[in-house]
Parts: structure tokens; C-alpha cells; sequence
């Protein structure tokens, strides 16, 4: 049976189409042989109506009863039904409707119309806008009405129903579905078959990628070899998330912004994810991190937690660290938004420029070593080990100079049984307090102790530094993990 479903109402309404054993009727889906489809298979509802109770309701609502991964989901049903949740679910994108429509052209004097299909629409100067709204209301087929009192506002959402298209649309329509799903309907070549698709979030433009170009080649060359169709993918492919089996995040990742919601779509589609919603949670706060270290008895830098609105514990703790001593952040990444402060005078104004970000911020004793230590950690065993050290002539690995310059210390990496079987252990324990994902514990070892420093979510693995001992080995050993998490689903 397909992996892929198109649950068209009546089969005619497919007529303009090119005719797939993936389309399939409402009622042959409910009660015909599409019935057992297996877990897993995902569904493009495409009936002619999602009302409450309706043909098209009840596709969606069992979808999810059998683990089909199903567009529209239910909740995106009940959500378009009321304009509360949609207005809501839509407030982020009010300033881009607003520079998308006036840049378009729309007119003022009445209502402007646009229609999605897949998040696709043939205009280029409004597709990112479709696309956007496709993300958040996430249904095949959207008529999004706005009206201009002032400023735009977002009028009417109802869907379209896949009969009632014009042939200009319908071209739309074929177009947006095609980019939406690869795998769906179109007359492709023949094509080798894979035992699962990866998807492998990452963004070009990034400055300080966890993975570099040659690395994310090597992931996917890699998958290949095993079998697995491992694909790039950006923000932009959101949308299309339940076309695989996978999730694999290869971009800096922050509880603010997308990552975090692709790890949050993934991991409720039945995706496997790495790192889950709550490594990024737990790793991505610092805050977090040191109470949890703390509690859990494990040696960390001595810390204090400070919060913008008792002025009195700022200086409680430079007594109790003493100078030199850092200010962090609580989601910092890559040295940014850490502070050494050298002496009294400047404590204050340093810690004033982070409150600005966060109400608690943490101050830690300053341990100078030439190099830290980087494990990484997979499903509770150490894969790698590495030195990173200081830039030169700086005390952090990364050093962030005048417009934007960045440079960093060299690196060294070996097996992590080469490395003291100390650091090994305490890296493990640290790793275990987040869960079984993918993770880098980084470690500063003193000649009178070891401290932990942090745990990070989707750590670096890049080609020429963290794989230097492994090669190939290390992008093996994390697809395998997919394949052995994948196979026991």
C-alpha cells in the first residue's frame, strides 16, 4: 500500500489530475481497503468539507485514531472553524502582512484574497506570506481574506474546496502539492528505494552552523550507504515536516524560534527527533543547567543565580566568587552573551547589559585553562572527544570582534577511550541528567579538580575538528542511532 494517501471526497474531483493508486476516496479511507493502511502512512485530506461531524471531519479525526499523519489534524480544523484561534495562531505574522501586501500592490478600498495551496502561491511577491501562513494554519487548501482599515487586517480563513478550483488554480494547486510532497502523484523517474527519509534541519546562511558544509555532505552520503534518504531541509520546510521519518537538527537551537518548533511538530507527528523538545529546553538555559548540576551533586564551577530584582545578591556574589569572575546569559550559544568581569567597577554596568535579555542571568567563579574538554554523547555512551582551546590571546574558545569578526582556537581530537576516563565519566553523568539524545558536555579539567561547564543540545560535529579520529565513523554511528530508534517504532 502507498506511504502516501490522497482522501479526495469523490473520486471525479480528481479528475483533472493524473490518476495515482495514492488517491483514494472518503469512504474507501474509512471503511474500504485503505482501511489497515499502516501506521505511520500519511494523508493529504483533500474531502470538500472539514465541518464539524462531516465526511471530511471524520477522515482526519480516524487518521489520527490509526497514527496516520494527517494534513489538515484535527485541531487545525477546530481551529479554522473559530476566528479567535486562527486571529490568535496568525498574531506573528501581522508585520509581514504588512510589508508583503503593500509591496504586492494590494488595494486599499476594499478586500484582498489569498489563496494558498500548500503554502504555495504563484506570485512570487506573496509566496513567502503564503508560506508563512501555511506553517501556522497548516490546511492543503486556504482562502485568506484581508481588509485594509489603517493598516491590513486579516478579514476571513476558510478552506477551498478542491472541486470548486478554477483551471488557473488547479494549475496552482499541482504546483503547491508538488512541492509539497516529492513522493505524491506526479510521474517521477524511477527512483532508488529507502528504508526511511531523514530530514536534516540546517541554514546556509548561518555564521556558526553546528555543522559545516562538508559535514551535512557527509550525513547525507553517509544515510545513503545505510539506506536512509537523508535530505536537507530549512525554516522553510515546515510544512512539509510529515513527509519524513526523521528529524535530525543541524542548526543553533533556541526555545524562541523555529528550531524549537520543529522539534515540537516532529516529535507530536510520530517523528524521530534529535535533540527532542526537551534537551533544547534543559540544555538551552543556563539557568536551568546550574540548578540541576547543583542539585544533583555533580562539580560545577561555584555559581550564583541573580535576578534583576534583588540588586543586593549581585554584589553577595562577587564577595562569594571573588574577581575575575562571568556573567551568562541564560540561552547563550558559541561565547556570545558570557561577560568576564576583571573588577568591581565594572560589575554592575555588565551585569545591567544582560539583564536587558533575561531576569535571572548566572554568575560563576572564572577557571582559566588553556583548553576545554568537548564529549560527545549518544543514547548514554561517549562517541568522541575533543580539546578545544582558547583563542589566542583570548580566554574563550570563541572571540566575537568588532563587526561581527569572529575567531576561534585550535582543536584536538581523539577516541574518548584516549581521553582521562575521569572527564569520560563525569561527562556521561552530566549527559544522563538531560535524557538519551545527542549531546556535548563540556568539562574543564584544573589540576586540582574537574567541573562540569554545560551540557548543549545538538552539538558541533564538524568535518575536519569533531570527526578528525572517527571520519565517516561518527555521522555512521548517529544515523545508525536513527536507524535502530526508527526499526524498534
Amino acid at each position: 500500500m502507498p506511504d502516501t494517501l490522497i482522501v479526495v471526497e469523490d473520486r471525479r474531483d480528481w479528475k483533472p489530475y493524473y490518476a495515482s493508486e495514492q488517491v483514494v476516496s472518503a469512504d474507501d479511507y474509512l471503511f474500504g481497503t485503505s482501511l489497515d493502511a499502516v501506521a505511520g502512512t500519511r494523508v493529504i485530506n483533500l474531502c470538500r468539507s472539514y465541518k464539524y461531524l462531516s465526511l471530511g471531519y471524520y477522515c482526519s479525526l480516524l487518521a489520527e485514531a490509526r497514527g496516520h499523519r494527517v494534513i489538515p489534524t484535527v485541531r487545525t480544523i477546530n481551529d479554522l472553524s473559530h476566528r479567535a484561534m486562527y486571529s490568535l495562531e496568525t498574531a506573528d505574522l501581522d508585520a509581514l502582512l504588512q510589508r508583503k501586501l503593500d509591496r504586492a500592490g494590494a488595494p486599499r478600498d476594499g478586500r484582498f484574497t489569498l489563496d494558498c495551496y500548500f503554502g504555495h502561491h504563484p506570485d512570487p511577491a506573496l509566496a513567502e506570506l503564503a508560506q508563512q501562513f501555511f506553517e501556522v494554519l497548516n490546511a492543503p487548501l486556504l482562502r485568506i481574506e484581508f481588509r485594509h482599515q489603517g493598516r491590513w487586517r486579516l478579514s476571513s480563513v476558510r478552506t477551498l474546496p478542491l472541486h470548486r478550483l478554477k483551471p488557473e488554480q488547479e494549475d496552482a494547486f499541482a504546483a503547491g502539492l508538488d512541492a509539497f510532497s516529492r513522493h505524491v502523484w506526479r510521474r517521477a523517474r524511477p527512483r532508488r528505494s529507502y528504508r526511511y527519509d531523514i530530514a536534516i534541519l540546517h541554514d546556509p546562511a548561518e555564521k556558526l552552523p553546528p555543522s559545516n558544509a562538508q559535514a551535512l555532505r557527509k550525513f547525507v552520503k553517509v544515510g545513503k550507504q545505510l539506506g536512509l534518504d537523508t535530505e536537507l531541509v530549512t525554516r522553510r520546510d515546515f510544512a512539509r515536516l510529515g513527509e519524513y521519518d526523521a528529524l535530525l537538527i543541524r542548526e543553533t537551537t533556541a526555545i524562541s524560534d523555529h528550531t524549537y518548533r520543529f522539534a515540537k511538530k516532529a516529535e507530536s507527528e510520530g517523528l524521530v527527533v534529535m535533540d527532542d523538545p526537551d534537551s533544547i529546553l534543559r540544555c538551552t538555559n543556563k539557568v536551568y543547567l546550574s540548578e540541576l548540576l547543583r542539585t544533583s551533586r555533580l562539580p560545577t564551577p561555584a555559581s550564583r543565580i541573580l535576578h534583576r530584582g534583588r540588586p543586593a545578591d549581585l554584589q553577595a556574589a562577587a564577595e562569594a566568587l571573588g574577581f575575575p569572575l562571568v556573567l551568562k546569559i541564560p540561552d547563550g550559544s558559541f561565547s556570545r552573551g558570557v561577560i568576564r568581569v576583571d573588577r568591581e567597577a565594572d560589575l554592575l554596568p555588565s551585569a545591567a547589559t544582560l539583564f536587558k535579555s533575561s531576569d535571572l542571568i548566572v554568575a560563576q567563579e572564572y577557571l582559566y585553562t588553556e583548553y576545554d574538554w568537548r564529549i560527545g554523547v549518544l543514547n548514554r555512551k561517549p562517541i568522541f572527544a575533543c580539546q578545544y582551546f582558547m583563542s589566542e590571546g583570548h580566554w574563550q574558545i570563541v572571540e566575537h570582534g568588532a563587526g561581527g569578526s569572529v575567531r576561534e582556537g585550535g582543536a584536538r581530537t581523539m577516541a574518548a577511550a584516549d581521553a582521562p576516563r575521569s572527564v569520560v565519566q563525569l561527562a556521561v553523568k552530566a549527559a544522563n541528567l538531560i535524557g538519551d539524545g545527542l549531546y556535548g558536555v563540556d568539562i574543564k579539567q584544573a589540576p586540582e579538580r574537574q567541573v562540569v561547564i554545560e551540557v548543549n543540545d545538538n552539538p558541533n560535529l564538524d568535518a575536519g575538528i569533531e570527526d578528525a579520529y572517527l571520519g565517516d565513523d561518527l555521522y555512521r554511528l548517529i544515523l545508525e542511532e536513527f536507524l535502530r530508534r526508527l526499526d524498534r517504532r
